[in-house]
């Protein structure tokens, strides 16, 4: 099989260098840092709240080339941030959000979701990060989605960075992964016969009005409209580049493990969605600290499930040469605990302050 391609698509928040809070300056920020040669055209994008902005990196081969491209574009937004009093900060919830919501950034599309989803709309300023990884076929994604369903609350778990809302603590390690679900269209993904099944259950959702456009699919994976990819969108995004390095190397070797396992017509096995859904609330609760729930509807232990995770893997990362960074960051993870937690103990440290101190200094961490 060809080799597996990657590319990685974070959204960020504008915090105020002084308050904490998130600052509408996000067109701003995307024009100034498009006027640098640091920053190609079409890698920085507008969001959905004026507070936040959105890097997407090239198409990469290797692990290094995604650790690169995201440092750099971090960088080089912080930079045109901070000529407008700001900061960047990779974060999947502001820890502060202030008395009112953030505008909507002025894009057709945008300004429908705000008719249809008011409140939704108001309360959308979570970050993710989405790994896109190359497929050979729709039919081939198909059945890439449909193997990496049990697999996608144990990234939910290690990529969990959300826990703050409103200057509180929510009690949840990903709160963004609640607020993300209540949208008509999300959660786990469905498992589909085929490719056409998959197009005749898109197309009956287009046809019901309850989305307007395949961007409305809020699953935690879906196949791509625009490129030959998988596109798997269930973390939170990451404080430091080189934990979404991590998720990058994970999700390839998802991909790549399920695509040998198509080819060598080993059987899918089919997931229960209401134990998937389970697995993803329990994962969002306590990210690794807890026990997780399986998509056979055991609890293990989180370390045991990562490990689980690592040992379907390997063979994937052995055959990339990754096997080593990723098991070294993933080792670090363990040890340090996610981005949640790590927020939690800036919280009890030293308040609000010490969290926002923590996020945008990590951010620009090389």
């Amino acid at each position: 099989m060809e080799p597996v391609t990657v590319g990685v698509e974070e959204e960020y928040l504008l915090l105020d260098s002084l308050t904490g809070l998130p600052v509408p300056a996000g067109e701003q920020v995307r024009a100034a840092a498009g006027m640098t040669a640091i920053a190609g055209d079409g890698e920085m994008q507008p969001e959905l709240l004026q507070a936040q902005v959105e890097v997407a990196t090239p198409v990469c081969g290797q692990l290094e080339e995604v650790g690169g491209h995201l440092l750099r574009l971090r960088l080089a937004a912080n930079a045109a941030a901070e000529e407008y009093g700001c900061q960047l900060a990779a974060c999947g919830t502001p820890p502060l959000r202030g008395g009112t919501s953030a505008p909507v950034t002025e894009r057709a599309r945008y300004r429908a979701l705000r008719a249809q989803a008011p409140q939704l709309v108001a309360e959308q300023m979570i970050n993710g990060m989405h790994v896109h990884a190359s497929v050979p076929s729709r039919e081939a994604g198909v059945a890439v989605l449909n193997r990496l369903r049990p697999w996608l609350p144990v990234l939910i778990a290690m990529s969990a960075n959300s826990p703050l809302w409103d200057g509180q603590d929510t009690g949840f390690a990903s709160w963004r992964t609640v607020v993300f679900n209540r949208w008509p269209v999300s959660g786990p993904p469905p498992a589909f016969e085929d490719a056409a099944d998959e197009a005749r259950r898109v197309e009956t959702l287009l046809r019901s009005g309850i989305i307007q456009d395949t961007g409305q699919l809020y699953w935690q994976a879906r196949l791509s409209d625009r490129y030959p990819t998988v596109e798997v969108r269930c973390c939170d995004v990451q404080l430091r580049a080189d934990e979404a390095v991590m998720f990058a190397g994970i999700v390839r070797a998802l991909v790549t493990a399920a695509i040998q396992e198509t080819e060598a017509g080993r059987p899918t096995v089919r997931h229960l969605p209401e134990v998937l859904q389970a697995a993803t609330w329990q994962a969002a609760r306590h990210g690794l600290g807890g026990q997780l729930i399986t998509a056979t509807g055991t609890r293990v232990s989180a370390g045991d499930a990562v490990a689980q995770l690592m040992e379907h893997i390997t063979p994937a990362l052995d055959a990339a040469g990754e096997t080593r960074q990723v098991a070294a960051l993933v080792h670090r993870l363990l040890r340090q605990g996610t981005p949640a937690d790590r927020q939690r103990r800036a919280l009890g440290a030293g308040g609000l302050k010490a969290v926002t101190e923590l996020i945008v200094a990590d951010t620009t961490a090389n």
